[in-house]
């Protein structure tokens, strides 16, 4: 299983994208940077979208991802089905952009839009998928990604800090979650849903304590306007609990 890392920041600029990762050049996981990191050959073999939750910065380019594979879809799209109705009310409403629902024709569409239940297993394209509640400030899953010869993956997504229990239900190879700000701004990121590389550290002591090993684990979403400093606290966080950890950027690829 090969995973690339379209885009590793929470805000855009020149040389940081929007969330979104691509597994096996096959199915993406949140879409912020879908079609602004691919050519438009390469989109042509994504077959399945994973979307975690409805916040822009995950969703921005399932817009012109659809308009992109008009003549070649459709690709399905998952997420909870509050987040299919966001997007199709806000986003892909035939007002800011086309319902690609219905487009080029009812029966052929580009997209078609699949509901996910938390805690149910899936194949999607010949992987399990199996879509796990986190903690955000909106409707948010995680997503374990396990490949027909067993190597596996779970993606957070955005979240702050998880029950234990989250932990019992996965074992992957690769843990991608992610770390938005740094330590100073823990009361923020506590009320808004996302980690800091201290509150991260909680996560992974929880996940060893209940799992007794630690993957190798790369965070994404981070802010670039304090990359720096995220990255000397990432840093010591590794060091202090003997753990490979990787802060992700665009275009890096891991094989699980």
């Amino acid at each position: 299983m090969e995973l690339e890392i379209l885009g590793a920041h929470n805000c855009e600029s020149r040389d940081a994208k929007l969330t979104s990762l691509l597994i096996d050049s096959t199915v993406a996981i949140d879409v912020g940077s879908l079609t602004s990191s691919l050519s438009l050959e390469t989109q042509k073999k994504v077959r399945a979208i994973l979307i975690t939750h409805r916040h822009f910065d995950h969703i921005r380019d399932l817009a012109t991802f659809g308009m992109n594979v008009y003549s070649s879809g459709p690709v399905n799209v998952y997420a909870l089905d509050s987040v299919l109705d966001i997007i199709s009310t806000h986003l892909l409403n035939d007002i800011v952009y086309p319902d690609f629902r219905k487009k080029p024709l009812p029966e052929k569409p580009a997209l078609k839009f699949y509901p996910l239940e938390p805690n149910k297993e899936l194949i999607i394209e010949g992987y399990t998928v199996l879509p796990l509640p986190v903690n955000h400030n909106v409707p948010t899953v995680g997503y374990q990604v396990t490949s027909p010869d067993g190597k596996s993956l779970f993606y957070t997504g955005d979240t702050g800090r998880n029950p234990s229990s989250l932990w019992e239900t996965v074992s992957p190879g690769l843990l991608v979650t992610e770390v938005t700000l740094p330590n100073k701004f823990e009361s923020f990121v506590q009320d808004t849903g996302h980690l800091t590389p201290r509150l991260l550290k909680q996560e992974l002591i929880d996940f060893s304590r209940v799992k007794g090993y630690l993957p190798h684990v790369v965070t994404v979403h981070m802010s670039p306007h304090l990359e720096s400093e995220i990255k000397e606290e990432v840093a010591q966080v590794a060091a202090e609990l003997a753990v490979n950890i990787t802060v992700g950027y665009e275009g890096m690829k891991f094989i699980i």
